[in-house]
């Protein structure tokens, strides 16, 4: 009988610092694995130098997400080469962290603007372009740059029912905020409608791209709560996880909670009534069963 040295505990450290054989989700050792199940996110990305990858180009979006933290999602959510779509892809916050993380995206936006904007972001920084496709994503299946091969994940940030349209008031109206800016005029983007259309036409643009999943491949999908009314309590994340609870072979696996530390406070409300600050997004997490 060979005699070792190795104990639980060394093979439990030993777990934490190697990749696992049977991991077929990620690239990741046990410690990092762990690391990725905090449920909260708390970030300040730098919004000038390096490090702000080309900030001052991609705030030409009104909600760009910060390439570092789609990376971090993607790290989990996939291995390296992997496959990722962005149906709303915005100003390209995936595509640019498949590019540092050595992923292959694919973006569908609806602007030609702020696929303009991506591409000049690529050339400030260097990265090499992925595959942004200027179009509807109710069109999915007619844009032969998809390929035939399925998707590891689906990672994107959809315009959310009218929110970025509202009007501002109060303390924000005061300091010359209060005009609404939508994501586009398109009466085609979904920041264009109402609540319940938008929540019923988020379902018809995703039940066809879970198809394009492969079978335990993720939808990782960002959204934000409005502020709630006497008529619905606006709790979008929920009402979102309800309605695409009815797409087949889809089933809900949690959520993550972004806290951009970034974001400025004000004092909503004063001096009459409780109106939350919201400095958190939800980052609701599906997957594909079969």
């Amino acid at each position: 009988m060979h005699e070792t040295n190795e104990t639980p505990e060394t093979d439990a450290a030993a777990i934490k610092h190697a990749i696992d054989p049977r991991n077929q989700l990620n690239d990741l050792t046990g410690r990092e694995w762990i690391y990725a199940l905090r449920s909260v996110i708390a970030t300040r990305y730098p919004t000038k130098g390096a490090e702000a990858f080309a900030h001052a180009l991609r705030r030409g979006h009104p909600s760009p997400k910060p390439p570092q933290l789609m990376a971090e999602l993607l790290r989990f959510f996939t291995k390296r080469g992997g496959r990722v779509l962005d149906l709303f892809a915005g100003v390209g916050g995936t595509l640019l962290a498949c590019s540092i993380e050595d992923r292959v995206g694919f973006g569908i936006e609806l602007s030609a603007e702020y696929a303009t904007i991506y591409r000049a972001v690529c050339v400030e920084l260097g990265l090499a372009e992925q595959s942004m496709i200027v179009g509807d994503a109710r069109q999915l299946a007619t844009f032969p740059e998809l390929g035939d091969q399925p998707f590891d994940l689906i990672l994107t940030d959809p315009p959310y029912a009218a929110m970025m349209a509202k009007p501002k008031t109060g303390e924000r109206k005061k300091r010359g905020q209060g005009e609404a800016t939508p994501f586009t005029d398109n009466p085609a983007d979904l920041g264009n409608l109402g609540y319940q259309e938008f929540l019923a036409e988020l379902r018809v643009i995703l039940t066809p791209a879970i198809e394009r999943l492969r079978p335990k491949g993720y939808l990782v999908l960002f959204t934000k709560d409005i502020q709630p009314t006497r008529q619905h309590h606006n709790m979008l994340h929920a009402d979102i996880t309800a309605e695409l609870l009815n797409i087949p072979q889809l089933s809900f696996r949690g959520y993550r909670i972004w806290h951009d530390m970034s974001q400025n406070l004000y004092p909503f409300g004063y001096p009459f009534s409780f109106v939350s600050n919201q400095v958190h997004q939800f980052i609701l997490i599906f997957r594909r069963e079969i």
